[in-house]
C-alpha cells in the first residue's frame, strides 16, 4: 500500500535541500540567538538575586527588567518569526503598535499597583 502523506518526485521536497554554505550561516545564526538570549537572561537572573528588594536600586532594577524583556520579545519575533527578513515598513506595521500596547499595559500596571498602595497605606 503506497502511502500519500510521502510525495517522493514533488519538485518542492528535491529542492527543499541547500548548501553547505548555507547550513552553517543557519546554524551560526541559530548559535548567535541562542548565546545572546541566554546571556540576557542570565544577566536579569543575576539582577534578580543580587539586588535586594529594599535596596535604592530596586526600582531602577525594575526598569532594567521591562526593558530587556521587551527586547528580548522583540528580537524573538524578528528571529524566530522572520519578520527581520521583511520590508522595514511592515516590520514597523507590526512592532510599533507592540510596544505601544505593552508601554500601556505597563503603564496600567504601575499606576493601578501604586494607586492601591497609597489606599492601603491610608487606611493604615
Amino acid at each position: 500500500m503506497e502511502r500519500d502523506d510521502l510525495i517522493v518526485n514533488d519538485s518542492y521536497s528535491l529542492n527543499a535541500h541547500h548548501s553547505e554554505e548555507a547550513g552553517v550561516k543557519i546554524r551560526k545564526k541559530i548559535i548567535f540567538v541562542t548565546v545572546l538570549l541566554t546571556a540576557i537572561t542570565v544577566f536579569e537572573v543575576f539582577l534578580g538575586v543580587y539586588i535586594k528588594r529594599n535596596s535604592d536600586f530596586w526600582t531602577l532594577t525594575k526598569w532594567v527588567f521591562i526593558i530587556l524583556t521587551l527586547l528580548k520579545a522583540g528580537y524573538i519575533v524578528m528571529s524566530f518569526m522572520h519578520l527581520g527578513e521583511e520590508r522595514k515598513n511592515l516590520r514597523n506595521v507590526i512592532l510599533i503598535p507592540y510596544f505601544i500596547f505593552i508601554g500601556y499595559l505597563i503603564f496600567i500596571a504601575l499606576t493601578e499597583g501604586t494607586a492601591h498602595l497609597d489606599m492601603f497605606e491610608s487606611v493604615h
